[in-house]
């Protein structure tokens, strides 16, 4: 009996159970996909694994990669060469050469200037940090840009953000707790406390994904758990999925200050899908704060829910404000990037297969909804009401786009 070590079982059982090769269907087409490095502040990440490469190369795609695009999560180059991918030297010899562009940050400005008409970019947008300059350039090029963040499942889940939210509100608390201690000018507090010395209170603002990752995380620490938002079906469902271990209160002014007062963390977690998080935290709130409690704004990347809140890098993630600890990184699952990158792969090989299968991306989205909810920039038209809105561009409706054949 073979015995495997433990980078063997990951690689093997991971990847085996999760990507299984499919054959291609009748009338599928061979795709060209493009994987550049990640040029975004921090980004150690990437969305395909050699093992995901393997499976495209299998279903007769091509995939090209730009050298080093792995090496921020542990993936050489050789790995990615010997699974089938022609790596390319630079990201421009990338973008020429292929129809699909996938990235994990938005395109950066150079990236923009190599992105050419008729290409498909899918990668995340980060309404946060959005302008009207990004979308207008898509539009004018004639680009088709699909986002994470719109992706939906017609369950009504978002299957990648759902993902990396698991991520975010399992690592919020560990770090927290990290900058609460003495050495990082917290309060030299834990999280659970020990026998005879209560724990401390964890307040976390909106009852989503992340803020079920950071709340049982946080009650694993031991700490005391209050989950606060405005959506009284979604605490009564957490709360029952947490089987009542946390209290939960309704995000009026009255229960948030007296909630921010109490706290020695904060966790920033309110948001809506596709719209920016709203601000539910004051800067007034923030002042009554203890000295030395923590604030982590996982969502600060579609704006932040805390008024003190702006970006901060892996490089340099905190700052102080009002003598409290604020931790503001957009891009928390890149801490992980190997974990991530896997997770990213598990979600996004299956979407590039059916667009394959079905016989390229216009084809698709007659028949895959995540598709369709995804885009936001098709035929030189901004799809999404939401975005028109916030950034005064003129937009049409998806399925009216594809019904009228533009």
């Amino acid at each position: 009996m073979e015995i495997l070590n433990p980078d063997e079982f990951t690689q093997r059982l991971g990847l085996e159970t999760l990507e299984k090769t499919l054959k291609k269907e009748n009338g599928g087409i061979s795709l060209k996909i493009g994987f550049p490095k990640e040029r975004s502040n921090d980004e150690n990440r990437v969305s395909v694994t050699p093992g995901g490469v393997s499976v495209l190369i299998a279903n007769g795609h091509e995939v090209f990669i730009e050298r080093g695009a792995g090496e921020g999560a542990n993936f050489s180059d050789t790995e990615y060469s010997e699974a089938g991918a022609a790596v390319c030297d630079t990201a421009r010899e990338v973008f020429r050469r292929c129809e699909m562009i996938v990235k994990v940050a938005p395109p950066v400005p150079d990236e923009l200037e190599h992105i050419e008409s008729g290409q498909i970019v899918l990668s995340a947008i980060h309404l946060g940090n959005a302008d009207k300059l990004f979308f207008q350039t898509l539009i004018q090029k004639g680009i088709t840009g699909v986002g994470f963040e719109f992706m939906q499942l017609t369950d009504g889940s978002f299957p990648i953000v759902r993902m990396l939210h698991e991520i975010t509100g399992s690592m919020s608390v560990q770090i927290a707790a990290h900058y609460l201690e003495s050495y990082a000018n917290g309060q030299g507090v834990m999280l659970g406390g020990i026998s005879g010395i209560p724990p401390a209170t964890v307040v976390i603002l909106g009852a989503g994904t992340i803020a079920e990752y950071a709340a049982r995380t946080a009650l694993g620490y031991g700490a005391q758990v209050y989950v606060m938002d405005n959506d009284l079906s979604r605490l009564r469902h957490l709360e029952n999925a947490l089987n009542r271990r946390i209290i939960t209160m309704m995000a009026n002014h009255q229960y948030l200050s007296s909630a921010t007062r109490a706290a020695d963390v904060i966790i920033g977690a309110a948001m809506v899908e596709g719209h920016r998080a709203p601000c539910m935290v004051t800067e007034q709130m923030v002042e009554s704060m203890k000295p030395g409690s923590v604030i982590v704004d996982t969502v600060i990347d579609q704006g932040g829910c805390v008024a003190t809140s702006r970006p901060t890098r892996h490089t340099s993630p905190v700052f102080q404000k009002h003598d409290v600890i604020h931790y503001c990184v957009p891009n928390i699952p890149s801490g992980v990037a190997r974990t991530s990158t896997y997770a990213l792969n598990n979600v996004v090989v299956p979407f590039l297969l059916e667009i394959g299968d079905e016989g390229g991306f216009a084809a698709a989205l007659w028949s895959n909804h995540s598709l369709r909810s995804g885009t936001y920039v098709y035929k030189k038209n901004l799809t999404k009401k939401s975005l028109s809105r916030f950034f005064d561009i003129p937009f049409r409706d998806i399925e009216m786009l594809i019904a009228s054949r533009i």
